[in-house]
């Protein structure tokens, strides 16, 4: 573990298997903006370490505990009145299970086994919505939108083969640091180090997936320029 900033997202890290929850602790410190508060190997593990820790931010919880499962957990800590978000790490894919993660106001559900970009992935998208729901009051209900929408991604299981995880990651940080008019195609292929025409490409997926949204600037001869911006 690091030494974490009042800023950062602190994170408990919640899987009975040692050496994974050692990886997504890992994982956690490579991704900007996050720290690892504690790592618990097991349910009542992770309720001393919420209970000890208030200011921890968000769950990383895997479903099969030796003490109980993660849908019950999460009951657990709802009913204690522990309103933490939580992102399930499993590899349980049983629709119950699912419908169950949902109801439950779990934020995220992240299949294993996976590698480090999809799981930024989730993180970053994490990231930008705890960013825009971190004040007391939501101005209006486009803000409402936006804020459930930076919690879709789209992972590398979800990808078109003729594009990859990594450049995916590297247009959508470029994207979240674009100002409120939005950034061209060739001002995010400067920003992400790639080719002006692989950049639209997958600015276009992200706008396709509802990820990114896209404007238009006038003001120069000829079309329009395309501007593209985070939903």
């Amino acid at each position: 573990m690091t030494d974490d900033t009042s800023t950062d997202i602190r994170v408990l890290v919640v899987d009975d298997e040692v050496l994974t929850a050692e990886a997504h602790a890992a994982y956690v410190e490579r991704v900007d903006g996050f720290a690892v508060a504690a790592v618990a190997h097991s349910g009542s593990e992770a309720i001393r370490a919420l209970r000890a820790d208030a200011a921890i931010d968000l769950v990383l919880l895997d479903m099969n505990l030796p003490d109980t499962n993660g849908i019950d957990l999460c009951r657990s800590l709802r009913t204690a009145g522990l309103e933490i978000d939580v992102i399930a790490v499993t590899a349980v894919r049983d629709a119950a299970v699912v419908r169950s993660a949902v109801s439950l106001g779990i934020v995220q559900y992240l299949i294993k086994p996976f590698g480090f970009a999809a799981f930024a992935e989730k993180l970053g998208a994490y990231r930008d919505f705890h960013a825009r729901v971190g004040s007391a009051v939501v101005t209006d209900q486009h803000e409402v939108d936006a804020s459930f929408a930076a919690l879709r991604t789209s992972t590398a299981a979800d990808l078109p083969k003729s594009l990859s995880a990594d450049t995916l990651d590297r247009v959508r940080a470029a994207l979240r640091a674009a100002p409120a008019e939005g950034l061209s195609a060739g001002e995010v292929a400067t920003i992400a180090a790639v080719s002006r025409v692989t950049a639209r490409r997958y600015l276009e997926h992200l706008a396709d997936s509802g990820v990114a949204a896209r404007a238009s600037r006038y003001g120069t001869p000829g079309r329009p320029e395309v501007l593209y911006r985070p939903r």
